[in-house]
């Protein structure tokens, strides 16, 4: 999964999906986002008590004792729950709602060709997610951040790229934000459980969206014929 999100649909669309039965503390105002890279603050739900929370956190993590490498904002499903380097953030489970993702494919050209990859229905993208999150209304730790669990991709979105978010229809999203939810039960779900390749649709779209500074709704229109 490359490092460049969409995220701008209301937070209601969220919610509704979701359907989370108890109280949900809704986010800070913030503008619709078209072109988000890492290392910024982007919207995500966690679980607080029986609250859910949602909130703006860095993308990028690291342990604290990992201060000479880069923070990454992706974790391999196949590797998350087990080793030294996640082992802090696995228990803090949370969603990344996306409204899509980018990538970017040698064709041949002397630049390559970025594509949207969205769901095909237009729903949220609900991205399992872990992380290391300041307890509401404390300040913000330095050591705050999420990453996005990827996995394999399967299908014609293998030629786009080899890795994908780890991707949860709305009841099993719940239970991964449960904490209740066991841990060896939360890995066989991000292993297992995530939704296919199929529920996705990807086109190519401008170039300008591989300069972080344009951030417009025209990034995500088609250009050309979609690939599917």
């Amino acid at each position: 999964m490359c490092g460049r999100i969409a995220q701008f649909g209301p937070f209601r669309e969220i919610v509704e999906l979701l359907r989370w039965p108890n109280p949900v503390q809704a986010p800070e105002e913030a503008p619709p986002r078209y072109n988000v890279p890492p290392s910024t603050r982007v919207l995500v739900l966690n679980v607080e008590g029986e609250e859910l929370l949602a909130r703006r956190v860095r993308w990028g993590w690291r342990p604290h004792w990992a201060q000479d490498k880069p923070p990454p904002i992706n974790a391999r499903a196949e590797k998350v729950a087990h080793g030294p380097f996640f082992r802090a953030a696995w228990p803090h489970r949370a969603l990344c709602p996306i409204d899509g993702w980018y990538e970017w494919v040698d064709e041949g050209g002397p630049k390559k060709q970025p594509y949207f990859i969205r769901r095909r229905d237009r729903k949220p993208t609900l991205c399992a997610s872990i992380g290391q999150f300041s307890l509401m209304n404390h300040e913000l730790s330095e050591h705050e951040g999420f990453v996005v669990i990827t996995a394999d991709s399967h299908g014609g979105m293998v030629d786009i790229h080899d890795r994908r978010p780890v991707v949860f229809p709305p009841n099993l999203a719940q239970e991964w934000l449960e904490p209740t939810t066991p841990k060896e039960r939360a890995e066989a779900m991000i292993l297992h459980h995530g939704e296919p390749s199929e529920i996705f649709e990807w086109f190519p779209v401008s170039k300008d969206v591989g300069n972080v500074r344009n951030d417009r709704p025209d990034l995500i229109v088609p250009i050309g014929h979609p690939l599917v």
